[in-house]
């Protein structure tokens, strides 16, 4: 039986990966300085309409689940379906407000700043990977900007360096994550003897739009964790 999909896609993710450990601290920190990005605080990366969703890296989703695991909610954009309908989505992210919103801004301004998260501690500086002209993978620099915020603002050598170690080190992480998570369901996969299936997948995210609850199996911390969602908890995202 083929399990092509998940195959290749593992595969991209250790290039990603290789690609990743090729940028030096230095390099990224010099593109930093020469965005000089500043915020002006319009809170718009505290929203869907921006930025997708908060997707928590194991680490963020620990604190949240500490604090109030009803915060936590599968990560939009599920990724794989077996042959049963199963769903497999590569972590949590935060829940929001039905208009789109963190949870946690108000009046504009995020209420645990001082302990924000990780995507929102490197923003907006996050790497993003698309093919050149011949369709190699190569990381492109920083994604997110011109959306709002100030640039050309000045910031010193020291503190582009710790932002691109951030950075970086999320990315990492992140990869990391997805790695894992795309091994476990390889693994689980082949063990049921069953396999990614786009019309299944699609099939079930249609019943899931109408108001079937479905069952989705989080990775998280090595193993995976199942959830119960409805619809109605991702209005906010404006997904399905």
């Amino acid at each position: 039986m083929s399990y092509s999909f998940i195959s290749r896609t593992l595969s991209s993710l250790k290039i990603e990966q290789g690609l990743l450990m090729q940028w030096s601290e230095q390099d990224l920190a010099e593109i930093i300085r020469d965005v000089g990005f500043s915020c002006i605080r319009c809170g718009r990366c505290c929203t869907t309409d921006f930025n997708g969703h908060v997707f928590l890296l194991d680490a963020d989703a620990r604190r949240v689940m500490e604090l109030d695991s009803s915060l936590l909610i599968p990560a939009p954009g599920f990724e794989l379906a077996d042959e049963e309908g199963m769903l497999y989505v590569s972590g949590y992210a935060l829940r929001v407000l039905d208009d789109g919103s963190c949870i946690f801004l108000s009046d504009g301004r995020c209420r645990i700043y001082d302990e924000r998260f990780s995507i929102c501690r490197i923003y907006p500086y996050m790497l993003h990977r698309e093919p050149d002209r011949r369709k190699k993978l190569e990381f492109r620099q920083i994604s997110g900007l011109n959306e709002h915020g100030e640039y050309h603002n000045h910031i010193s050598e020291e503190e582009s360096l710790a932002f691109a170690r951030e950075t970086i080190a999320y990315e990492q992480a992140w990869l990391s994550q997805m790695i894992d998570f795309y091994a476990a369901a390889e693994e689980i996969f082949t063990r049921k003897n069953t396999r990614h299936i786009r019309a299944v997948y699609d099939r079930r995210i249609q019943e899931f739009r109408t108001g079937t609850p479905v069952c989705v199996q989080v990775w998280y911390q090595g193993s995976f964790v199942p959830a119960i969602v409805r619809r109605e908890e991702y209005q906010g995202f404006g997904w399905p």
